[in-house]
């Protein structure tokens, strides 16, 4: 199974848990988030979406968007203006976000013990929490070495 498969059936799952709709524009621009390398950007996705349906407009994007997000099941690249799939959305809220600026390649890490400092450092501040967002920048492995991530991945 490729990631991109296995993304959509967890959508599936987590909206039918949730007793939500996965509308077929809702998992059509899941898909393309989900195919994108680096991430992708809102208008993007309202090209590609036009190519295959002339009707779509922007606010058809920014739904799909706002619902995909709030299932937790994309994250927003505040530094690019663009969206990534969530590879695990039961941590949705935890997450961090690793960067290649070479490739673009985005990797999601689930590090609890950084957010629950980043979490304790606020509340001695007497700061409420209520968004997180942390995206760090810089070169992968491949990248680092040169190599490209398809040669790698047959090493």
């Amino acid at each position: 199974m490729n990631l991109t498969h296995d993304i959509l059936a967890q959508a599936d799952a987590l909206c039918a848990r949730k007793g939500v709709r996965l509308t077929p524009t809702r998992r059509r621009v899941l898909e393309m988030i989900a195919q994108s390398q680096g991430g992708a950007k809102a208008y993007d996705l309202l090209d590609s979406l036009t190519a295959e349906n002339a009707s779509a407009r922007p606010p058809t994007i920014y739904r799909a968007i706002d619902f995909l997000m709030s299932h937790g099941l994309i994250h927003r690249i505040e530094s690019l203006n663009a969206y990534v799939s969530c590879i695990c959305p039961e941590h949705h809220q935890a997450y961090q976000l690793l960067i290649c600026r070479q490739c673009g390649e985005v990797i999601e890490l689930h590090e609890e013990s950084l957010d629950t400092q980043l979490n304790e450092a606020a509340r001695l501040q007497g700061f409420c929490v209520e968004k997180k967002t942390i995206e760090v920048h810089g070169l992968c492995q491949n990248c680092q070495t040169g190599q490209p991530a398809a040669e790698t991945a047959q090493a």
